[in-house]
């Protein structure tokens, strides 16, 4: 038996021994891991954690952080990550993150995260397992951080794909691994929807290359990360939505297209707004007006109500001004004033001889009346022969079934103006819309601009025209600003969902805005399309010959007035003689 105590003794003590050996190792592991997590979080500011596993030696560690933390024992959330992204990841053990949850895998992506290894795990196996989750911030250390001050940490381009990383070294532990791709392909496919996308061969390198505004700016993406464009070309007879399908199912990594905010879209699979525009009509610039309606035209309501009663007035000042008395003041006499009438409208009158003051004063504002009337009337024929004004413009989404004028529209943007159910779209008669099975058909017909339709455009868009417009002698259509089908519309570029570099490339985005690049492009979208024989460099107005002389239906209006006038006055004629001679009749009549 006293052997037996003696011998419980020895093993109590041994096993003391041990735990105090084993807790003074777990401290130094912690005082490393404490060490290395203020480094980390001076490197980059962290100011939340979440700690996948179970029980492991990051519990002990956060408790002297001053950090909140989340901890996921179960290795995935059952709701969407909402809190800050400033978040650092620690995983205890390479299978310990099983995160699930869509919105929290998309917005914990790119986080740092830092797995703690035990046993004989090698380093590179951990990276392809969170390089097939598309997740390559990784860095790991093993159970003997403590005596080897080593850091394990993914470099996905470049082999062995880890890197060892000494704490007392002045590396930094995460790089951003994407600003140098080595070559590897970004996976496109583009619309050849011009201006924004365009094919051409490059003369020197044979190769054929892409651009564009939004080609432009993918293609330059891909020179700043040094990669290679894997390009692909949509189908002539394929819809847009193919691209868009394409990107859902992660078979393209960047689109080359835009995508509105029209659309029902998620917001995973499109990047931060690239242009903010319009979409409105593009209208056909009315007809002149032929010359037998300028003559009407000119002449407004109120001016004639203005010369009519400016008319009454030189009469009946005439009349007065002759006598000095209001004597002869009758309404015929000033209706019928021949010398007032003759006067406005700049006509030879009689004068009287031996003039009174006043009378000489009526005489000369009726002739400055007459010269103003003349000179102002004149000028407006002249100038309006010169250039007749175009006829009347459609006011409203209504005015459609009046003008009688068709609007091209294609089958993709019937389904998406009805299913947001936009309003304006709904004040347009259904008879008067043309819609199109074929996008490709309804876009070739705009940029041929065909009189026979109006049209719905981009304000992107609609600057190419209006710079195309500016070799026609007359434009042929207009941008309608007051019929918008959206007066905010966003247009974003599809991008692939689980994309590893998408604050890269949206930060290549934004500055080549804030470059001014962009803007260029647009400017130059016209004299590209000219380079790569998309657009024709000619005038499609189709001017008409100038007529040197007019047309007697030109003056048609003219003669008739002039005719109506001459038998008035016929009438007028006959009737003064008739009364005369019936004024007579009845004299005689009396006396007998």
């Amino acid at each position: 038996m006293t052997w037996l105590v003696i011998l419980l003794i020895c093993v109590g003590q041994l096993e003391a021994s041990i735990s105090d050996i084993s807790a003074q190792n777990e401290s130094h592991i912690e005082d490393g891991l404490l060490v290395l997590l203020l480094k980390l979080r001076q490197e980059e500011f962290y100011d939340t954690l979440i700690v996948y596993g179970e029980d492991c030696v990051f519990h002990s560690v956060i408790r002297h952080l001053d950090v909140p933390t989340v901890l996921v024992s179960s290795g995935s959330t059952s709701y969407d990550w909402n809190f800050s992204s400033l978040t650092m990841i620690l995983g205890c053990g390479p299978n310990a993150d099983q995160e699930v949850t869509n919105r929290t895998l998309i917005k914990l992506q790119r986080n740092r995260r830092l797995i703690y290894l035990q046993g004989d795990i090698p380093p590179e196996n951990v990276c392809n397992n969170y390089a097939q989750k598309e997740q390559f911030n990784i860095a790991m250390l093993k159970d003997d951080f403590d005596k080897s001050q080593i850091i394990y940490t993914c470099r996905y381009f470049q082999d062995p794909n880890f890197e060892e990383i000494s704490l007392s070294e002045k590396k930094p532990i995460y790089i951003e691994q994407f600003r140098n791709m080595h070559g590897k392909p970004i996976r496109t496919m583009a619309d050849l929807f011009t201006p924004r996308s365009m094919l051409y061969t490059d003369t020197k390198t044979n190769e054929t290359k892409m651009t564009g505004y939004v080609a432009n700016l993918i293609s330059y993406f891909v020179l700043k990360v040094n990669a290679t464009l894997n390009l692909e070309v949509l189908e002539r007879n394929s819809s847009l939505r193919n691209i868009l399908k394409k990107v859902k199912d992660d078979q393209i990594d960047i689109a080359t297209t835009l995508e509105t905010s029209l659309h029902e879209t998620p917001l995973d699979t499109a990047s931060y707004p690239f242009l903010l525009t319009t979409y409105c009509l593009m209208l056909k610039v009315p007809s002149k007006l032929p010359y037998n309606v300028i003559y009407a035209m000119i002449v407004d309501r109120l001016v004639l109500v203005i010369i009519f009663v400016m008319f009454c007035l030189i009469s009946a000042l005439l009349i007065y001004s002759e006598n000095m008395t209001w004597r002869d003041l009758r309404l015929s006499n000033i209706l019928l004033n021949d010398v007032s009438l003759r006067g406005l409208l700049g006509q030879s009158h009689p004068f009287p001889s031996n003039a009174s003051k006043p009378l000489r004063m009526v005489f000369c504002i009726l002739c400055f009346a007459s010269i103003m009337m003349t000179t102002m009337y004149d000028a407006y024929l002249q100038s309006f022969f010169t250039d007749p004004p175009p006829g009347p413009h459609i006011r409203s989404f209504r005015d459609f079934g009046k003008f009688n004028q068709k609007i091209a529209i294609t089958r993709i943007e019937v389904n998406v103006l009805t299913s947001s159910n936009n309003s304006q779209f709904r004040e347009i008669p259904k008879d008067y819309l043309k819609v199109f099975d074929n996008w490709r058909d309804c876009i070739a017909l705009r940029d041929a601009f065909n009189l026979s339709y109006n049209f719905l455009v981009t304000g992107d868009r609609w600057s190419a025209y209006a710079e195309q417009q500016t070799l026609f002698k007359e434009p042929l259509f207009y941008f309608a600003k007051d019929l918008c089908f959206s007066r905010l519309l966003f247009l974003s570029i599809p991008l692939r969902k689980h994309l590893p570099y998408r604050h890269l490339f949206e930060d290549h985005m934004m500055r080549q805005h804030e470059f001014g690049l962009v803007n260029y492009w647009k400017s130059h979208s016209f004299f590209d399309m000219v380079r790569f024989g998309k657009a024709p460099l000619k005038d499609l107005s189709q001017p008409k010959a100038y007529n040197r002389s007019l047309f007697l239906e030109d003056i048609s209006f003219i003669m008739k007035l002039y005719l109506a006038a001459v038998g008035v006055s016929i009438l007028c004629f006959l009737s003064e003689i008739g009364g005369a001679k019936w004024r007579q009749w009845r004299k005689l009549r009396n006396y007998t």
